[in-house]
């Protein structure tokens, strides 16, 4: 009989110590979670931050390449002519 209380006893301890550590994970899990939002968040962040350079990066090429070089004027002209093909384009559907 004392064996079979001991192996109560025993299941017990070992159920309290896995219910200790469901709460443990538990707490961690949710630590994490919130941790990899903030971080998704200033993922976004950079992203647009970087798209944002970007756009003011190819609108100061394409400004300096109006005043500078042969080849920046080339490369403006170019730009150019493909702005002026997407404006015909838009026009033309929209006026289909």
């Amino acid at each position: 009989m004392s064996e079979l209380v001991e192996i109560v006893d025993s299941l017990e301890n070992k159920v309290s110590k896995l219910l200790h550590k469901i709460e443990v994970l538990q707490s961690v899990n949710t630590r994490l979670e919130d941790e990899l939002a903030v971080l998704k968040d200033g993922q976004n962040e950079a992203k647009n931050s970087l798209l944002v350079w970007e756009e003011k990066y190819n609108s100061l090429k394409l400004a300096s390449s109006m005043l500078g070089s042969e080849t920046s004027k080339t490369e403006a002209k170019l730009k150019i002519n493909t702005l002026i093909r997407e404006l015909d384009y838009c026009i033309t559907q929209l006026s289909e």
